[in-house]
């Protein structure tokens, strides 16, 4: 056989919709002149196999089943155009034949597989008369000819027959034979035969094995598998949208994410595929012309992804996790202890999965892809393992599980991660010997929760590298968005006034209005917030705050530095309209504010027990620390026991004392706890708990809740969903109308209007290390080095250049650190005097740069 194979296989949502059919045949003809042979491999229409489960398992009776089913087929075969009888003729009799079967009554294990089974049969049986009548040459095969089940030890006769795994040996005649039934051949996932004119299954999900088992046994050229999304993502994305699409994986790695939760790919297709050498492609039904993922040992079909390069490449969860604890003082230092114990699983048929141990308990999961756990079956168990230990049944649980190569090395980026876990109740802790994966058991439903939160501490402390091995696409909400939900930015259609304003010179900040003012008018669109002020730390240039001053926005500052300034920059400003919030000021700063009129805020009581004449019958500002930060770093994280910022609410009393003691009012309640924050939701959840410490006080009229509304560095990352944001608010606001709602962006309004402008001094090949040089680093633009922050950069002098290659771009400065990217596709014809354009620099750029080395600051323009 000198053709290959490509095996394509389709889920239940892939075959249970005309237009997917349609895709099906497009996608049969495509492979057939790309020159390749066709199998189809197709699940049982959605939710079919579900009833066909349930009703062998005694939840309703098959002869009530059958009317349902039937004309679920029915109107598909009328939607197909397709003749009933003709089509789905003998198929339903086999229906009725199964239904009145004695051993229905026993549900006897051989019945019930081939009662299951026959969604599968169905479906195929439709799909190849459809394909015909609209052209496309395909023939019927039955798996069960081809495939046999593994006979493995201590397998229960559960397994065998409901839960098989598939043999995977073939020789060149089998290969042959099955070639001669045809160029293109349909058949069914899920079935295989044993031999002697049986059914057995290859478990929920199997449809998938089914596909790679005939892919490892034909030699294919590849397996496809086509479901409803583009790939496997870096968490689940319908709970996490922030997600991204695993490009390229090795084996190991894949099989570790779908054996810890992911649902896009069964865990036991993989093992085929790998022994075999053959790459699996999963690929999305309804967006053909998505890349997917790619998983395979070589790498081959995804030029320049580094796989292997450490680090988390996806976060997954299991559901309905048991965990079996076993305490005993006796099995310390006690031979054959384990043996004796594992011996008792062995004999009730169960796998273990994870396992957790100490010098007087061992602790372990049962595998709820691989056992039938019942009430009973737990109950036996726990009176065998009672003879000799203590046990303790904790379910249900759910698994979080970190999955990528070289855990162990990253585990100085997981402390966030740590903390988090720390916060609950873990049961049980397990990390892979192979380095591969760390998993924490919790409680069932904290699982779900703890998921967005934990994926976006990962990629924030460096631990997934989603910009630094190829491996990481776009994310599931970038990819599911409409066009114009990702904006294009500003300075692509700016590019020749910015190289005209490089000419004059570099490094220089250049800064839009028109974003600006395009970002001021989306604050003022949130109808739930009173007053909204801009933290001018993030940029102070005179006539970008005299303009989001005239936008109706006011302004907020930490020091008397910046007070001066914006009275300065100003003419006629109202102090009611400029927030002064110092942390760890002097003394004469509180003095100048008050000076001003300007709204003060304290975060301590020490300021108003020190200078109790500055603060006798003063309208203060108190800002809280709730016991939690947030945000893309450590650094900008500004609430939590280790932040500086904020007064613990167990010292509220304390302070409200103090207050009594000078006869300050305390006016508002303020609290702000990070920057880069993704989630809407968290204004709301702020907002909630800074009210009810409003309530504790008395005396607040208005509560500011903060700013640090991410802004994504990634052009191909939506922007934040400010509707989102003013839904939140509307609904906190009507539950507490008595309270003004302040808020305080800053690098919301700014970031996306500034670029840096920088000028490339040096090409230079270090042993393969391509590496850029430009005329300003960490001196010009900190964020970098100081946050681990990520801009993007393009040559402007060459834009439309696509013969890229990986270069880092670094600066002048004597500093390692000195880095403003790393791995970021240039053109390789860079060359000296090219203009570099750093994006999303227009916020804690130019206000945080430098005359470090003795390096001249940058220069500052606006379009």
């Amino acid at each position: 056989m000198t053709i290959p194979f490509v095996v394509l296989k389709f889920g239940g949502t892939s075959v249970s919709r005309r237009e997917r059919w349609d895709t099906i045949g497009c996608l049969v003809q495509q492979r057939r002149e790309e020159g390749l042979r066709v199998l189809v491999v197709v699940s049982a229409l959605s939710d079919v196999t579900n009833r066909l489960q349930a009703s062998s398992e005694g939840a309703e009776s098959p002869s009530d089943v059958l009317p349902a089913l039937k004309k679920r087929h029915v109107d598909f075969a009328n939607e197909l155009g397709l003749d009933v009888d003709a089509v789905l003729g003998e198929r339903f009799a086999e229906l009725d034949r199964l239904a009145a079967d004695p051993r229905v009554v026993a549900r006897d294990l051989g019945w019930c597989a081939e009662w299951q089974a026959q969604g599968e049969l169905l479906s195929s049986t439709l799909g190849v008369a459809y394909l015909n009548s609209q052209g496309v040459d395909i023939g019927w095969t039955d798996a069960r000819d081809w495939l046999r089940p593994l006979d493995a030890p201590n397998l229960s006769e559960w397994s065998r027959r409901l839960s098989a795994r598939c043999r995977l040996d073939a020789d060149d005649d089998w290969r042959q034979r099955f070639a001669a039934q045809g160029e293109a051949l349909l058949t069914q996932g899920f079935i295989v035969g044993d031999g002697e004119g049986g059914t057995c299954l290859l478990g929920r999900g199997g449809s998938d094995t089914s596909a790679s088992s005939f892919g490892a046994r034909l030699k294919a050229d590849r397996v496809e598998i086509w479901t409803d999304v583009a790939g496997m993502f870096s968490a689940n994305p319908r709970r996490v949208p922030e997600a991204r699409l695993l490009v390229g994986l090795d084996y190991d790695e894949a099989q570790e994410i779908a054996t810890t939760g992911a649902k896009v790919l069964h865990p036991r297709c993989i093992a085929p595929c790998r022994e075999a050498g053959v790459a699996l492609h999963i690929r999305d039904t309804g967006h053909p012309d998505m890349p997917g993922t790619v998983i395979g040992g070589s790498q081959t079909a995804v030029p320049g992804v580094k796989s292997t390069i450490p680090g988390v490449k996806a976060i997954s969860t299991r559901r309905d996790i048991v965990l079996v604890s076993m305490e005993s003082v006796r099995m310390w230092q006690q031979v054959g202890f384990l043996a004796d114990v594992f011996e008792q699983f062995k004999r009730h048929g169960l796998s273990v999965d994870l396992i957790g141990s100490s010098e007087t308990n061992v602790t372990v999961s049962l595998d709820p892809s691989e056992n039938l756990v019942s009430s009973n079956v737990l109950e036996a168990l726990c009176a065998d393992l009672g003879k000799v230990c203590r046990v303790k049944v904790i379910a249900p649980c759910s698994a979080v599980t970190l999955v990528g190569h070289g855990i162990r090395s990253r585990l100085h980026r997981l402390t966030d991660v740590l903390a988090e876990f720390g916060r609950e109740r873990v049961h049980l802790i397990s990390q892979s010997s192979n380095d591969l994966n760390l998993t924490f058991v919790v409680d069932q439903d904290l699982a779900e929760e703890m998921l967005p939160r934990l994926h976006d501490l990962l990629i924030q402390a460096g631990a997934m590298p989603v910009r630094e091995s190829g491996v990481f696409g776009p994310s599931w909400r970038a990819l599911n968005l409409p066009p114009d939900a990702v904006e294009t930015p500003w300075w692509r259609e700016r590019q020749s006034a910015l190289l005209a304003r490089a000419g004059e010179a570099t490094p220089q900040y250049v800064y839009s209005t028109d974003c600006v003012e395009s970002r001021c008018d989306a604050m003022q669109s949130l109808g739930a917030v009173d007053r909204r002020f801009f933290a001018i730390k993030a940029n102070p240039h005179p006539e970008l705050l005299r303009r989001i001053y005239a936008a109706g926005i006011g302004l907020e500052c930490v020091s008397a530095g910046e007070l001066r300034h914006v009275f300065d920059s100003i003419e006629n400003i109202d102090p009611s309209r400029v927030l002064f919030t110092p942390s760890f000021a002097p003394r004469d700063e509180y003095v100048e504010a008050f000076e001003r009129g300007v709204w003060t805020t304290v975060d301590s009581a020490t300021p108003l027990r020190s200078w109790p004449e500055l603060f006798r019958s003063r309208t203060i500002w108190l800002r809280v620390d709730p016991g939690f930060g947030r945000g893309h770093h450590e650094k900008v994280r500004t609430g939590g026991h280790d932040a500086k910022f904020g007064l613990p609410v167990s010292q509220l009393d304390d302070f409200l004392t103090a207050a009594r003691e000078v006869n300050a009012r305390v006016f508002g309640i303020h609290a702000h706890l990070g920057s880069g924050i993704v989630d809407p939701g968290h204004w709301r959840e702020v907002y909630a708990q800074l009210v009810s410490i409003a309530e504790r006080v008395g005396t607040v009229v208005a509560i500011n809740i903060g700013g640090g509304l991410a802004v994504p560095a990634d052009p191909a990352q939506p922007r934040f969903d400010m509707d989102a944001l003013g839904r939140e608010l509307a609904v906190v606001k009507a539950a507490c109308p008595d309270y003004a709602l302040w808020m305080e962006p800053g690098r919301y309004l700014v970031a996306d209007a500034g670029v840096l402008l920088l000028r490339v001094t040096q090409v230079v090949d270090k042993e393969g290390l391509l590496r850029i040089g430009v005329d300003g680093g960490m001196n010009t633009l900190l964020r970098p080095a100081l946050y681990g922050a990520w801009h993007e950069i393009v040559n402007l002098s060459r834009l439309d250049d696509t013969d890229c290659d990986n270069f880092d771009v670094v600066g002048p400065i004597c500093e390692t650190g000195d880095v403003l990217g790393r791995r970021r596709l240039l053109p390789r014809a860079t060359a000296e005097g090219d203009v570099l354009l750093v994006a999303t620099a227009g916020a804690y750029g130019a206000v945080m740069a430098s005359n470090y080395n003795r390096r001249g600051l940058p220069a500052e323009s606006l379009l």
